[in-house]
């Protein structure tokens, strides 16, 4: 490589671009830093210096990315690339990383588990996603998922004193290694297809995204890119929950401390949609008609096996787990949409930051009510719960309800703009599928709800599970869900201040 082009590789390096997440990654290390240096009673100050730096970094990200126009602007040598929808994948996984934070602050001290790490992975993990969202080369978007990966590897299996979240982390190890050796294999193979080519007086490898649509744009049929493109989104399936790589879920969820699980639930399904939407619409676009059967077929089994599946669990994590599998195939939907309905991604950020909320609005519900064992939170738990904590009980009513697509709840408005999106690209059979699912939904969702609101006879009352001793709301804690709820409803009747980001 001559020295002109070595000059130009780094005049594009660009530091600030990446500020949030270098940021975020100090702070990270600041963190270890304080817990050494402070003594052990300052400890305890620790979780509120990491959600300050998320929160900081967040207002800063919101600021900069309403004043400023961004347009497709390649830095590090090819290696990221600003865009809109990296902003708003930005703003997605602070928001999600802070309730997380929040998560944590009522299950880890019940646990008596160490606290400065799970924060300082959490920011890491962070900082990943983030750079993942901007990704735009195959190393780059490798090494940014598999730092996520192995943060949640140790995240998972967090309460390592327990017997069934050790068995979640073995299993999320032992297929989260398979899916990223699918993957790896899939870009492989892209590589040996695409080989090195020179695009823009660079040397680009089979690595670099635009030299990969180049290259099926001229080369459609060939085998090679098409299985190694076909392994890659197998990859992704897996972080998102779909079907056939939904098995994890279940025990995963349950067994994962519950801010874990929400982080898994939100985070996780997000960072693979944002990359689903790169790769589907612009990496792999020029393969969209044998890419769209394979995707419907994907999503239609996804959202019919997650809805069925969750009808008869008891457990309220693993039916989290099973109906987000569902969520999956919606999405899916979304994303295929995109490829002829413009404004379709963008709907599908809208249904990710709906199912934010009430996501989160059910999880922190579920951390107050969660006892000494994290893992076993029933239904049956659930019991009059809206007569002796009406609080918690309207919360979770707003939260599963919007989950469930209810109108006028913003998880409606979501699903709806889905719907009319694949409406528009004429995906007739994948939405009957949808609206079936939807409807089968209704029945363990308003199961979960019936026990929170309603009294039910039982034959011996005796007989029925211990309820463990509840965590009652401090006033911020009680702040933060009264906000999920108030703005899951808000969105529901007006979304004007989330669509004008996010529709073109």
């Amino acid at each position: 490589m001559s020295p002109e082009l070595l000059k130009a590789v780094a005049d594009s390096n660009h530091w600030w671009a990446i500020g949030p997440e270098i940021i975020l990654a100090c702070a990270a290390l600041g963190l270890l830093v304080l817990e050494i240096v402070t003594p052990k009673e300052h400890h305890r100050y620790i979780p509120a210096m990491a959600i300050a730096s998320l929160g900081m970094v967040l207002a800063a990200v919101i600021v900069t990315f309403t004043s400023t126009t961004w347009s497709e602007e390649m830095l590090f040598g090819g290696l990221i690339r600003l865009t809109a929808a990296g902003q708003i994948a930005r703003v997605f996984f602070l928001t999600s990383s802070l309730l997380v934070c929040f998560l944590a602050t009522i299950c880890l001290p019940r646990a008596k588990m160490p606290r400065v790490e799970f924060y300082h992975i959490v920011l890491v993990v962070t900082s990943a996603l983030m750079l993942l969202a901007h990704s735009n080369h195959f190393a780059m978007f490798f090494v940014a998922l598999e730092t996520v990966t192995i943060g949640f590897y140790i995240l998972v299996s967090y309460f390592r004193d327990n017997a069934l979240t050790l068995e979640a982390g073995l299993k999320y190890l032992v297929l989260g290694a398979l899916s990223s050796a699918i993957m790896l294999f899939g870009i492989v193979l892209l590589y040996g297809a695409v080989g090195r080519v020179e695009l823009d007086g660079f040397v680009r490898t089979g690595f670099d995204f635009a030299v990969v649509r180049g290259f099926l744009e001229q080369n459609p049929d060939s085998f090679l890119a098409l299985a190694g493109s076909l392994l890659v989104i197998g990859g992704v399936a897996f972080k998102i929950g779909a079907f056939p790589f939904h098995v994890w879920v279940p025990d995963v969820y349950q067994g994962a401390p519950t801010p874990v699980t929400a982080f898994l639930a939100v985070s996780s399904k997000a960072a693979g949609f944002a990359v689903l939407l790169t790769l589907v619409l612009d990496v792999f676009a020029p393969l969209s008609d044998k890419l769209v059967p394979v995707l419907s077929v994907l999503a239609a089994a996804t959202i019919l096996i997650g809805n069925l599946s969750a009808l008869k669990q008891r457990n309220a994590k693993r039916l989290m787990g099973l109906s987000g599998v569902s969520h999956a195939g919606y999405l899916l939907m979304g994303v295929i949409a995109a490829l002829t309905v413009p404004w379709a991604a963008g709907a599908v950020w809208f249904y990710l930051f709906t199912y934010l909320f009430a996501s989160m609005a059910v999880f922190g519900v579920m951390a107050y009510l969660a006892g000494a064992d994290d893992t076993a939170q029933e239904l049956d738990h659930y019991d009059k719960l809206a007569k002796e904590r009406p609080f918690l009980g309207a919360v979770l009513a707003v939260g599963v309800g919007s989950l469930a697509g209810i109108p006028p709840l913003a998880g409606f408005m979501g699903k709806l703009l889905i719907f009319v999106a694949a409406f528009q690209a004429h995906l007739y059979g994948l939405l009957a599928v949808a609206i079936v699912g939807v409807v089968v939904s209704i029945y363990y969702y308003f199961g979960w709800i019936k026990a929170a609101f309603f009294e039910t006879w039982t034959p011996n009352p005796e007989a029925a599970p211990a309820r463990p001793a509840a965590t009652a709301p401090t006033l911020v804690g009680s702040a933060i869900l009264a906000s999920l709820a108030l703005v899951t409803v808000l969105l529901g009747f007006y979304q004007e201040p989330l669509t004008r980001w996010l529709l073109p």
